[in-house]
């Protein structure tokens, strides 16, 4: 066993474990954190995406002891860092249809947000690519990823006018 600390949505957080133990488990057993989900246990899916220093692991494969000193954030720490505006449109696009797979789709979605703001489909089918979705609501996660950059746009970039607090 070793003790391990890093960062879980913000807060310090130190562990006993294997330095071999995937972080999902720590996450999930450990934590109580269970909104990332297992889903193939390599890395092939996506149901397990965290973000580790704001990139997007697949954390069933991550080995706890490669996290220590740094920044964790998962599904249940997202809106802190900006992930509102991408589960409000899943919300507005109502993407989850069984909705298992959604919390690494969000996770993936905001990593693509982060690296690209203003994507093309072809930036969204690259950046979405392995994370899959049984109930194949492709098409809708893309809309929600272009409602989303839409979104994160108009609130950094105000068109001129609109926010004039009631004075022309």
């Amino acid at each position: 066993m070793a003790s391990i600390s890093f960062q879980v949505n913000g807060q310090p957080r130190t562990v006993d474990a294997e330095p071999e133990m995937p972080l999902l488990w720590v996450l999930r057993d450990v934590l109580q954190l269970t909104g990332t989900k297992f889903g193939c246990g390599m890395a092939l899916c996506g149901a397990c995406t965290v973000h580790i220093n704001g990139d997007a692991v697949r954390s069933c494969v991550t080995q706890i002891s490669t996290v220590a000193g740094k920044s964790v954030t998962t599904i249940e720490g997202l809106s802190a860092s900006g992930g509102d505006a991408v589960q409000q449109a899943w919300i507005a696009e109502q993407v989850p249809q069984c909705g298992y797979c959604q919390s690494g789709q969000i996770m993936a979605a905001v990593a693509l947000l982060a690296r690209t703001p203003k994507p093309t489909d072809s930036d969204i089918d690259r950046g979405m690519s392995g994370n899959i979705c049984r109930c194949g609501t492709y098409q809708r996660i893309r809309r929600a990823i272009h409602r989303a950059a839409g979104q994160l746009e108009a609130d950094t970039n105000p068109v001129a006018g609109v926010s004039t607090g009631g004075k022309q």
